[in-house]
């Protein structure tokens, strides 16, 4: 689907404020309400808007502790990447599950409440998934950029 420059400044706003109601955004971008929306309907239609979402700082919720763990598998099973995925999709303090290429197979980017949160997690939940053969914890200092907007 090809977008042109109306797309593009459309796409910047709601990047810089989801929640922005059809009338304004119509007049920041200086389009009708009605070209506007139709639009909007167009890039979701071609799944270059794809929702909205909530963001939770679950930082304010008391999770103190983020650790992202890189996995190597043991590839000598041919079921070693699903079964491991599967598994750790069920672990609720998991936030994101990556697959690489290269010498890390995947990352986990795990959060806990505290130090001795993550010991049990990492002990009881962690340890426990199938297939690995080797694991870096790294545990997370600060955020230096974080964003999800593109340069449009």
């Amino acid at each position: 689907m090809r977008i042109d420059d109306a797309d593009r400044r459309l796409l910047r706003h709601v990047m810089a404020t989801p929640e922005v109601s059809i009338p304004d955004l119509a007049q920041a971008t200086n389009l009708t309400e009605a070209t506007c929306w139709r639009r909007l309907e167009r890039l979701r239609a071609g799944a270059i808007l794809r929702g909205y979402r909530a963001v939770i700082d679950w930082r304010a919720l008391g999770w103190a502790v983020e650790v992202s763990l890189r996995i190597t598998l043991d590839k000598t099973n041919p079921r070693a990447f699903d079964d491991f995925i599967a598994a750790a999709r069920q672990v609720p303090e998991v936030l994101e599950i990556q697959t690489f290429l290269g010498r890390v197979d995947i990352r986990l980017n795990v959060i806990a409440r505290d130090m001795a949160h993550y010991q049990q997690i990492y002990r009881d939940r962690i340890l426990t998934l199938p297939h690995i053969a080797d694991l870096e914890a790294l545990m997370h200092l600060s955020d230096i950029k974080q964003t999800e907007s593109l340069p449009l």
